[in-house]
């Protein structure tokens, strides 16, 4: 299926491993010219290799100079920004409000997953509706339902506004011809327990399912090339759930 995405110049937060190094090279092998983005070095050049000819960005989004460096090296180097994925994301064990350390994990787990998309869409927007590209918010649907342990609350609340955030940005560039939507995971097979330090295994999770399943990365990016792509063009403000039946099951 052709996505139109030869050439085209693409974003990608968070590149160095699980969703956003599935989204890289799925992008690249579509033709578009892939920024890649992550804190991890040996990560990324392991990614940029199965990748044609990326540009590598060594970045802290959460640092304002960092995200601005994003930019500026994109536009430099390629001229223009057609598409932003903002992928980065963690989760900090903080024990919950009860803990000792809320407002440090809280604060940790907002500078990445949602202050640094609002200012990397603050400072792409300019380019994105130079171009009328668009952006895919990478969410979870952690941000659609309570809390299943205290030490996630930042990172469920995190999402929530993640959500919100995305509705507020297609409402406001859409009539500049840009579009924002989010994909709103279940359980991936990635490495965000053990980054999480989570005692579960994936298997624990499988029975939470409908389809007694977890998703692998390249399932995600196909749905953010979708989204990215002209097959797209008639959507914005969306958030599209891909979870194997969880939220389902939960009710």
């Amino acid at each position: 299926m052709l996505l139109d995405l030869k050439n085209k110049v693409v974003i990608i937060t968070g590149a160095s491993s699980g969703i956003g190094a599935a989204a890289a090279k799925l992008f690249s092998g579509e033709g578009a010219r892939v920024v890649m983005v992550g804190r991890n070095e040996k990560k990324l050049s392991a990614v940029a290799a199965r990748c044609a000819s990326p540009l590598v960005i060594l970045a802290d989004v959460s640092k304002d100079d960092d995200a601005r460096r994003i930019i500026s090296e994109t536009v430099k180097k390629f001229g223009q920004i057609d598409v932003l994925v903002n992928n980065a994301g963690l989760s900090v064990d903080n024990g919950g409000l009860l803990g000792n350390d809320m407002m440090q994990a809280y604060d940790a787990v907002m500078r990445v997953n949602l202050r640094a998309v609002v200012f990397l869409t603050t400072l792409a927007a300019p380019h994105l509706i130079m171009t009328k590209g668009n952006i895919v918010n990478i969410s979870s649907i952690a941000g659609k339902m309570a809390i299943s342990s205290p030490d996630m609350i930042n990172y469920y609340v995190s999402k929530a506004a993640l959500d919100h955030f995305t509705v507020c940005s297609a409402a406001e560039l859409g009539p500049h011809g840009v579009r924002v939507n989010g994909v709103n995971p279940g359980p991936v097979r990635t490495d965000f327990l053990d980054n999480a330090k989570m005692s579960i295994t994936w298997d624990d999770v499988l029975p939470k399912t409908l389809l007694n399943r977890v998703s692998e990365a390249e399932e995600i990016a196909d749905l953010i090339m979708f989204l990215a792509s002209d097959r797209a063009k008639g959507i914005t403000g969306a958030h599209y759930v891909t979870d194997n039946g969880m939220l389902v099951k939960r009710f």
